[in-house]
């Protein structure tokens, strides 16, 4: 599945989007375990300790944010669109 990151998520991802093998099952959960895998840095700054997301970081699937969906265990399929974004600043 493409997964596409934004702002410093491209810089620690390496590019773009990131291609995230669904071999691990097919939530918002496994594909961001994934995603720490195959960039372990991204871990500090996309969960608490506590395995949620930290403040102001979202998802999108197929342009709906998960929370108004099932959150981390909403199911996705090879071709949805995800996005991943950081806390924005800026005034």
């Amino acid at each position: 599945m493409k997964v596409k990151v934004f702002a410093n998520f491209r810089e620690i991802c390496q590019g773009k989007t990131v291609e995230v093998p669904l071999d691990n099952g097919n939530r918002v959960i496994d594909v961001m375990e994934t995603l720490i895998q195959m960039y372990p840095a991204l871990e500090e700054e996309v969960f608490t300790p506590e395995r949620t997301f930290k403040p102001f970081v979202h998802v999108f699937l197929n342009g709906q944010n998960i929370i108004h969906l099932e959150g981390l265990q909403t199911r996705v399929k090879e071709e949805d669109q995800f996005a991943l974004f950081p806390p924005v600043a800026g005034g």
